[in-house]
């Protein structure tokens, strides 16, 4: 594919690539009834990676909605992965590298980001001079924030965040896994893993780390990649000059997503670490989901019982047999 896209999709020009080095950037995007917002991401392409030669790979997990027909018009060229089920986000990364074609780096995107213009460009001249995964700076819709960068999991930072709060722990380094000062996102700044929405990562890191980890169905496989990623010796280093929009990135989610979301929590630290530390892990966990409960917190609720049953840290993550309705975490 051409870095100015198919002509059915109006692209409109960015500006002009920092680095005259000709890269080919394989894009892989995981849908699941992904059709109100894939077409907005696939629009944003063509200008976010102007001046370097890509392609796209798009995993689909067995939507049941109109996806693959907007992915198929809005870019025809693009190569469609049917997975035949929803196996996760990490197994649908799996499925799209293996059918992909040749490409130095790997840019894996949500379906509801929205790359800026130029962003490709800057992601890839950081990824030249920094060995790894490179991120851009992500906003909300609202235009608020998103705070991506984060420290490794620690049972300090699991207590403070229990007791203080994420975003007041962020603000001291050794209490606090989400990075909250604004300074961090303004320079070239360097993090243990940062959130999965949008990442560039080198071919050497990728062939160095991959698969992604199918295990945790949705939440910490970013983390479980990016942390064997800086075991190996690569960073995971921010882009200040790139930019995206997360439209998904609020505080709603839905109950059975939150008591995902915690366990992989605690069973990605069980991995990295002995018994006793992953007791204590849990227990400052199981502390924060039972005081957010405790203030009327449904999926805090949910996350609080499932703590409370060891079965649950044992069994297969996976989706609900049914769906249920989205609600506000308060996290």
């Amino acid at each position: 594919m051409s870095a100015s896209g198919p002509a059915s999709c109006p692209w409109p020009s960015g500006p002009a690539p920092v680095s005259d080095r000709r890269d080919t950037v394989g894009v892989i995007v995981v849908t699941f009834n992904s059709a109100k917002v894939i077409g907005g991401l696939l629009e944003s392409l063509g200008p976010a990676l102007k001046g370097l030669d890509w392609h796209v790979t798009v995993a689909d997990n067995d939507s049941t909605d109109a996806t693959i027909d907007v992915v198929e018009s809005l870019l025809p060229r693009a190569r469609v992965i049917r997975t035949g089920r929803n196996g996760g986000y990490a197994f649908g990364i799996n499925a799209a590298a293996a059918a992909m074609p040749e490409c130095t780096s790997v840019l894996v995107l949500n379906p509801d980001v929205r790359l800026a213009a130029g962003a490709g460009a800057q992601l890839v001249d950081v990824l030249h001079r920094r060995r790894g995964i490179v991120v851009p700076v992500v906003t909300m819709a609202d235009g608020s924030p998103e705070y991506t960068l984060r420290r490794e999991p620690t049972v300090l930072r699991a207590l403070a965040d229990a007791v203080l709060g994420a975003e007041r722990a962020g603000r001291v380094p050794l209490f606090g896994e989400i990075v909250t000062d604004a300074a961090v996102y303004e320079r070239e700044s360097t993090s243990d893993w940062a959130v999965g929405s949008a990442l560039l990562v080198d071919r050497a890191c990728w062939d160095a780390v991959a698969p992604w980890d199918e295990s945790f169905f949705m939440y910490s496989e970013e983390t479980d990649f990016a942390l064997r990623a800086r075991d190996a010796g690569f960073a995971t280093t921010l882009a200040p000059a790139a930019s995206a929009v997360h439209i998904g990135g609020d505080s709603r989610v839905a109950v059975w997503l939150w008591r995902l979301l915690v366990l992989n929590r605690v069973r990605l630290y069980r991995r990295r670490h002995n018994r006793v530390a992953t007791a204590f892990f849990w227990a400052a966990v199981l502390l924060r989901e039972a005081i957010r409960a405790a203030r009327g917190g449904v999926p805090n609720r949910a996350a609080t019982r499932a703590l409370l049953r060891p079965r649950a840290l044992r069994e297969t993550p996976g989706p609900p047999v049914a769906s249920r309705p989205a609600l506000n975490a308060s996290a």
